[in-house]
């Protein structure tokens, strides 16, 4: 291939049509062609990543093996591609602008007023093309933030415009939109996608293919109509109905012939049409479970669930390995407390306790804890979830009664949770936290080894605070072993009960690497335990 092809996924009328599913699933369809795709997600907003954004805000934050912090898509495009992104795969409006002034204040444009175009724009298409220019990938598909008519949106309309005329031949655009079905008129309704496409056309932009999101089937005569009035072929409107699961959307597109479409718009060879064994064996486990448990997913930010979205979709990877459906329980952490953890857990097969920050819902988090500790429920907390195992022990069975993390409680007789030494001349809050992967060794005789089957690991972190290494010694005294360690600093990264039938905290995030093709097998470990106590 002479050089690397441009999709950009755009969307108009709504948010949350599913640019980033949509977008995966296209990646999916091209990669099992033999091409080598990768995705990225430029976000219009001003905050130079999502790391200090409210979970209620923008949903989970998360982290690339490379240590960014970046929006919830990527963990779409690595579940769906089985291929990890880094740093260049998340590009916002702040990340630009920064770029753009530290270059102005090193004088690096001679005295130039700087502008919009062609300083932010330059900018824009730099960062686009930077994974294009490793050589690594034969097609890279750029998933714009937001809807067009966006105001913050413009000027990457403005970039796609510039790289549309500069890389005739190499770019198109694939745009999302809704055809609404209004029930009082009992049809479908095109208006709203012409108007948005017209919206794109004023900003100079052509939509090659359109992807019209609907309740209902689009047939042959609406299709013609769009066609007509937003300039593309009839066989370039590509219909895209709701689907049972997310993991639907891959042979959605690929029975509308999307994939083909795009090559044969990109003039690129349609290659030998691979079929996704492994996706449909997974998809056939899932929808064909032979088994059900309940697992409660405690955490405070359970109104919004896309908050723990990496986490519910490791549920769904382990569920279909163990052929048994798993039922989120969402438990608010805030709400919960001695008198009615009983009532709240009855029906539950397994508690997660997630992660998070700060002092809301913290009691409530250390009572999941003890409840799962105490009842010999099957038991995962994931770094903030594996400090609240550890301050819960700490109360409860050796019985330092204000043992807390120093997070909370700086005051504290017994810290057992503390600020990371190098996080104590930390000022700043964006992008300073322990972040990436980090190496794990791992004690042979732990449940951990049993459930890796290998002593050294790798996984992601997020987090400034951990376990005390100070009280290592009383906890292993009273009964809570200490079972991985980072082989670098010796850092605590899980902690287990080896007298409970599972009881596991760790200190990483093993929700940010399991994938369809490789669901993370504490997950699986896990759900398998929940499903052995539901049978007990």
């Amino acid at each position: 291939m002479s050089s690397t092809k441009y999709v950009f996924v755009t969307g108009g009328v709504a948010s949350s049509l599913g640019k980033g599913i949509i977008s995966a699933s296209l990646a999916k369809l091209l990669q099992r062609r033999g091409y080598s795709v990768t995705i990225q997600k430029f976000d219009p907003y001003l905050n130079v990543d999502p790391g200090t954004l409210n979970p209620y805000e923008h949903g989970e934050c998360y982290v690339t093996e490379d240590g960014a912090e970046t929006d919830l898509d990527l963990g779409h495009y690595e579940r769906y591609l089985n291929v990890p992104t880094s740093q260049a795969n998340n590009v916002t409006t702040g990340r630009i602008y920064q770029r753009v002034i530290e270059k102005e204040r090193k004088g690096d444009f001679l005295g130039k007023t700087v502008q919009v175009i062609p300083h932010i724009t330059n900018e824009i298409k730099r960062r686009i093309q930077l994974l294009g220019n490793t050589g690594e990938f034969d097609i890279v598909i750029t998933e714009i933030g937001g809807t067009v008519g966006d105001i913050e949106s413009l000027p990457y309309i403005e970039s796609l415009r510039q790289m549309l005329w500069e890389k005739e031949g190499d770019c198109i655009v694939v745009h999302l939109t809704l055809v609404p079905f209004l029930s009082a008129a009992g049809e479908l309704k095109t208006k709203p996608t012409q108007h948005s496409v017209k919206m794109l056309q004023q900003s100079g932009v052509q939509p090659d293919i359109l992807v019209c999101r609907s309740e209902h089937e689009i047939n042959d005569n609406i299709k013609r109509k769009l066609a007509l009035f937003c300039n593309v072929k009839k066989e370039q409107v590509i219909e895209a109905l709701d689907a049972e699961t997310i993991y639907d959307v891959p042979n959605l597109m690929k029975k509308e012939r999307l994939d083909e479409v795009v090559l044969n718009k990109l003039n690129l060879d349609l290659g030998e049409e691979g079929e996704l064994v492994e996706w449909n064996n997974f998809l056939t486990r899932l929808k064909n479970p032979k088994a059900e448990v309940t697992i409660a997913l405690v955490g405070k930010y359970v109104e919004l669930k896309d908050s723990y979205k990496s986490i519910s979709e490791s549920f769904i990877h382990a569920s279909s390995t163990n052929e048994c459906k798993v039922n989120v329980k969402w438990v608010h952490s805030e709400s919960l407390n001695p008198e009615i953890a009983k009532e709240t857990f009855a029906d539950v097969d397994g508690i997660l306790v997630a992660p998070g920050f700060g002092e809301r819902g913290i009691e409530g988090k250390l009572e999941a804890v003890r409840y799962a500790r105490e009842n010999n429920i099957p038991f995962l907390g994931i770094c903030l979830g594996m400090q609240m195992s550890v301050i819960e022990y700490a109360r409860n069975v050796m019985g330092w009664a204000d043992a807390h993390s120093s997070e909370i409680n700086p005051e504290s007789t017994h810290p057992v949770i503390d600020l990371m030494e190098e996080q104590k001349k930390v000022t700043n809050m964006g992008g300073t936290m322990r972040l990436g992967a980090c190496a794990c060794t791992l004690e042979r005789d732990s449940k951990a080894f049993e459930v890796y089957g290998e002593v050294e690991i790798s996984e992601r972190h997020r987090h400034r605070f951990e376990f005390n290494s100070k009280f290592k010694a009383d906890f292993e005294k009273m009964g809570m072993k200490a079972t991985g360690y980072n082989p670098t600093t010796g850092l605590v990264e899980i902690v287990e009960i080896p007298e409970h039938p599972w009881f596991v905290g760790v200190q990483f995030h093993p929700e940010y690497k399991s994938t369809v093709e490789r669901p993370h097998p504490l997950f699986v470990s896990f759900v398998k335990a929940a499903l052995n106590n539901k049978k007990q």
